[in-house]
């Protein structure tokens, strides 16, 4: 069989100096000039022939490594912006740990501020967590409409009978958007992201207060064991899906059940229908009212989900619950993101340059 190969005098992909005569506009990223060679060997025991296909391959490859060579400035400025971007989204999504100091007990070093102001507020953790449910579950699978787009907030939706109670949990995030905005460089948080963003932080602090909890109420013991074997690092592709843009009207009625009303079946029907099913159902108990207990012992009376409710009771009785808590990020983050388009250019902003004009040396 024969084979065709090619030669390309690239000089290690280094851009040269692109020619006098070259615009302005071309010589910002001038292509390097090279000589390709396409050479065809046979064996000469083969009677295959050649077609032109085999030399059309020769080409492409060639051509493709013209290209690679000629973008490569592209594709480092390209990554510095990403690189800036992603620094801005990061420092975004961290900025509640600085931004009210004079909060009472608001200790930046240990907890943020939503982390912090929902220890001030426990009652309203169970309120937070089904109001991100209920914001999720507006998500219609077929139609991929609905989902957590904020919609929650408008007062036509917040008072539908399935979202009774939750009102006081949507005042709270109102404040706290006040001051999340306040500090942003980026524009407004959406709702739709707050909302999550409330509930990844209340679970966190809820995690951080069952490690308290098993050293025996020394928080300083409680905040080494969430942070050397807790799960807190799983939240790494929670923290990257901020984008999410607010509906400009209420989702449509009945898509969400009234979880403190609904049977075992009901709430299966519901979480198979926007793609999870028993085990999700399971961990996901705290959002179901505000008994998880309760909540748990009616789950575990179907055959399906029993098993789960049992496995993540037994590993919220270990040290580091990993099973539960891991299981329960995976399924929030999955679900936080259902029918949304995340714009991940959302919270950055452009960077001022330094007028170099202005400095005195």
């Amino acid at each position: 069989m024969g084979m065709v190969s090619f030669i390309s005098t690239i000089p290690s992909l280094l851009t040269l100096p692109a020619p006098a005569t070259t615009s302005p506009a071309i010589s910002r990223y001038p292509i390097p000039s090279s000589k390709i060679c396409c050479k065809i060997e046979a064996d000469n025991d083969s009677e295959d022939q050649f077609g032109r296909r085999d030399i059309l391959k020769c080409f492409g490859a060639t051509i493709g490594m013209e290209i690679i060579a000629s973008s490569s400035t592209f594709v480092k400025e390209a990554n510095a912006a990403d690189l800036i971007q992603r620094r801005q989204r990061s420092e975004f999504h961290k900025y509640q740990e600085y931004a009210l100091y004079s909060y009472k007990g608001f200790q930046p070093q240990k907890c943020s501020y939503l982390m912090c102001l929902f220890q001030e507020n426990q009652y309203l953790i169970p309120s937070l967590l089904t109001l991100a449910l209920n914001d999720v579950m507006t998500y219609d699978k077929p139609t991929k409409s609905g989902g957590p787009n904020g919609s929650i907030r408008f007062s036509e939706e917040i008072n539908r009978p399935e979202n009774k109670g939750l009102s006081a949990a949507l005042f709270l995030l109102d404040d706290a958007k006040k001051e999340i905005d306040s500090y942003s460089k980026g524009g407004p948080v959406s709702y739709a992201d707050l909302i999550q963003l409330a509930a990844q932080s209340a679970l966190k602090s809820t995690f951080l207060a069952s490690a308290i909890r098993k050293c025996g109420g020394n928080e300083e013991k409680g905040n080494l064991l969430y942070t050397a074997y807790g799960s807190n690092g799983q939240w790494g592709l929670f923290d990257r899906q901020f984008g999410r843009s607010d509906a400009p009207d209420v989702d449509p009625k009945g898509r969400v059940p009234q979880w403190e009303k609904a049977s075992v079946q009901e709430m299966k029907d519901k979480f198979t229908a926007t793609g999870f099913g028993p085990r999700q159902l399971a961990v996901m108990s705290a959002f179901l009212g505000p008994d998880q207990l309760a909540t748990e012992a009616l789950l575990a009376a179907d055959p399906a989900v029993a098993p789960w409710v049992t496995k993540y009771q037994r590993s919220r009785e270990t040290v580091s619950e990993t099973d539960y808590q891991v299981d329960l990020i995976t399924a929030l983050t999955k679900m936080s993101s259902l029918g949304q388009q995340i714009d991940y250019e959302a919270y950055t902003y452009p960077v001022q340059r330094v007028d170099l004009s202005k400095l005195k040396l």
